[in-house]
């Protein structure tokens, strides 16, 4: 009986390591979830399909609020890779070892006054209209993305704190979760307008609903959007190809035409 015990006990192990080697296996090759702030929504896309024309592997996109997806990650989402819209996220999670390193800055968002087809706003990049239209009512919604938790809402409260206008603003603010929902806001025509990522508002989606104008950087370089992203600390193979993707020139190539700036193309 002791040797068929141990048989039993000898086989029940090699299945074990089975199953084990088989599960590690499994997770190599699973399509890694990446989370992704809400301006890289028509971007990553693009790169993800050409990621996985390249490679022939997949990753599976979420795009929110940077903000939230930072609180996610502290809680024990499985994402495996971080974009966010905010670098200092990624800090702060590297600080709690929750990440592999500090992360690689990949792009500069930029942001825009936008108005949708019909609206009697009229977008400029002094903001002129966008005062006069205050003053003499006609101006009922504006949306932005929430500062509390999204970069871009609080890259849009500088820009209107920098022309005096965010006091006279607040009860005509219509907060979306996250920049993507800010854009859904300010397009659909409930708000004369809004002021949205540069990156959505190029999106042919988007681009056909409305006018927009640039905002100077400097208007909100209290609060620049240095978008950086992280491999967490159980990321998979995939994901480590797909952060090494993101470097490269077919991908810098497509956050350009989404308009991001470069790192590398500006002086830091």
């Amino acid at each position: 009986m002791s040797f068929i015990n141990t048989l039993i006990k000898h086989l029940a192990i090699l299945v074990a390591l089975f199953y084990l080697t088989l599960t590690a296996a499994v997770a190599k090759d699973t399509p890694p979830t990446i989370a992704a702030a809400a301006d890289l929504k028509f971007a990553l896309v693009e790169i993800a399909s050409r990621f996985k024309q390249d490679t022939s592997k997949e990753v599976k996109l979420t795009f929110g609020s940077s903000g939230t997806f930072k609180t996610q990650i502290e809680q024990g989402a499985p994402f495996q890779l971080f974009l966010s819209a905010d670098e200092n996220y990624v800090f702060q999670l590297a600080d709690k070892g929750l990440t592999q390193d500090r992360g690689t800055l990949y792009a500069i968002g930029r942001i825009v006054l936008f108005a949708p087809t019909g609206a009697t706003l009229k977008v400029d990049d002094s903001f002129q209209d966008l005062k006069a239209a205050l003053q003499d009512g006609r101006l009922k919604h504006f949306a932005i993305a929430n500062p509390d938790h999204a970069p871009y809402g609080r890259a849009a409260r500088a820009a209107l704190q920098q022309v005096g206008i965010w006091e006279a603003m607040q009860p005509k603010l219509v907060l979306g979760e996250n920049a993507s929902q800010a854009t859904q806001f300010a397009a659909s025509g409930t708000s004369q307008g809004g002021i949205i990522p540069l990156s959505l508002s190029k999106a042919s989606e988007v681009a056909k609903l409305g006018q927009f104008a640039l905002i100077p950087a400097e208007w909100h370089s209290s609060e620049p959007l240095r978008q950086r992203m992280v491999l967490v600390r159980q990321a998979n193979e995939i994901a480590k190809t797909f952060y090494s993707y993101l470097q490269q020139p077919v991908a810098r190539e497509i956050f350009t035409q989404h308009g991001f700036l470069l790192p590398d193309t500006l002086k830091q």
